[in-house]
């Protein structure tokens, strides 16, 4: 039916009263295969305008809102109006008003009148009495009498939707195990085989499908939150950092297939990072990883990497463990201090080449605290100072000899970090053992 042809004043067909004939005709309409859908969208005829037509046979007032409609039966808004254009389409419902839409006023839903198509009557031979949409049936054919009871017997079943094969939530159902009480019913159940025919393998529960897929591979995606994750679970001064923001700083080293002791090896080339001072250590670990990834492009070079710096990391232990925490009982040696106070000695005269006899005590009465493995920078002169650094910045050797001596943050506190780290670049370039195999 045209637009225009679904008025009560312009129908071709007949208004019935009677819910039972007005379900007769839908069912007639959606077997004959004389209706298509003019939208070449959307959803076609099927169970689901039958059940919209079901709850419209039983309103007393064809007055049904898209929303109760909705609401009721669950389904779409669009899906509701799809349906009810195919019904006025296919000539079983007409406007008799219809339904406002105008913003800041209250909406009014529209009033249809059921309808029986005039195509209906004649299939079956329907005889009507009267004009226009007012007439009333008075008799039928003989050769109609057996279609109209099987269309009787279609009004009379009330129409369902089908269940879902799985629950909403997408779990499987439990199943209560051996002992205790069930609340549900056992009717209806299946029953599992018994032991005999388990033993012999007669059964005639089918066999479950077996799935030939593997393990899934993880994507650049997944493999960014992968090395992120490690880093923050394995390295100590990236604990508290956000997974996904250490994900995003080490994307590159990600890409190129580094490994989190790679990423370590690279952040703590230089210098070790102390957990206790690292205030955002997502930022650090930016500032270290600058560029690396372009630096150690092969898996050989970065090996190379990783075994200098554990080579690094060990002897720092060695040294930290000697000097930083000595045993209560032990005493510096008499040996020790005096290589420690000859190496000073040597290292002072070299540097102040005057020969300044006060430098030269006060070096010599600083040697069992040298030797100690602790420094007071109080008890040395801005002089003295200054001495050590000028002479730890034109000899890195220097630096070593201090390291070997001194703990690490006693040399770093006399000499600055920035020449030890500098001289220990310097050291580790002119190492054979040490250099990375590009």
């Amino acid at each position: 039916m045209l637009a225009a042809a679904q008025w009560v004043s312009t129908t071709t067909g007949r208004i019935t009263t009677c819910p039972y004939s007005w379900m007769q005709a839908v069912h007639w309409v959606g077997g004959s295969g004389l209706y298509t859908p003019s939208r070449n969208y959307g959803p076609k005829w099927g169970l689901t305008t039958v059940l919209i037509a079901q709850e419209l046979s039983a309103l007393t007032e064809c007055r049904p809102g898209v929303e109760y409609l909705a609401r009721k039966l669950k389904l779409s808004r669009r899906t509701v109006q799809y349906h009810l254009d195919m019904l006025r389409e296919a000539g079983l419902l007409v406007y008799r008003t219809k339904g406002t839409r105008i913003t800041g006023s209250i909406r009014q839903a529209s009033v249809y009148e059921r309808v029986i198509p005039v195509e209906f009557d004649e299939a079956l031979g329907i005889r009507t009495v009267g004009e226009g949409a007012e007439r009333r049936p008075v008799g039928i054919a003989e050769e109609g009498r057996k279609l109209i009871g099987k269309l009787a017997k279609r009004a009379a079943r009330k129409v369902r939707r089908s269940r879902r094969r799985t629950p909403v939530s997408g779990r499987s159902r439990c199943t209560p195990m051996q002992g205790g009480t069930s609340a549900s019913s056992t009717a209806g159940t299946s029953t599992s085989p018994s032991e005999t025919e388990l033993a012999s393998g007669s059964t005639s529960h089918p066999t479950q499908k077996q799935t030939s897929r593997g393990p899934q591979k993880l994507n650049e995606i997944g493999r960014r939150f992968q090395l992120g994750q490690e880093l923050v679970t394995n390295v100590p001064w990236l604990q508290k950092a956000s997974p996904c923001r250490v994900s995003w700083v080490a994307r590159d080293c990600a890409d190129a297939g580094w490994t989190w002791r790679e990423v370590q090896a690279a952040a703590e080339e230089h210098s070790p990072v102390d957990p206790a001072d690292t205030r955002r250590p997502s930022g650090l670990l930016a500032h270290r990883l600058k560029g690396v990834h372009r630096l150690y492009v092969k898996p050989e070079a970065r090996q190379q990497l990783v075994l200098a710096w554990q080579e690094s990391t060990a002897q720092e232990h060695f040294r930290h463990s000697g000097y930083d925490a000595p045993a209560p009982h032990a005493a510096p040696d008499d040996v020790e201090v005096s290589e420690a106070q000859a190496a000073f000695g040597a290292a002072v005269r070299a540097v102040n080449a005057s020969g300044s006899s006060h430098a030269a005590s006060t070096s010599d009465q600083n040697g069992l605290m040298y030797a100690a493995g602790s420094i007071d920078l109080k008890a040395l002169s801005p002089h003295e100072i200054g001495m050590h650094r000028a002479y730890a910045a034109d000899d890195p050797t220097y630096v070593r000899s201090l390291l070997d001596t001194l703990s690490d943050t006693a040399v770093r506190q006399l000499l600055t970090s920035k020449l030890v780290d500098q001289a220990l670049a310097a050291l580790r370039l002119t190492t054979p053992t040490l250099a990375p195999a590009f």
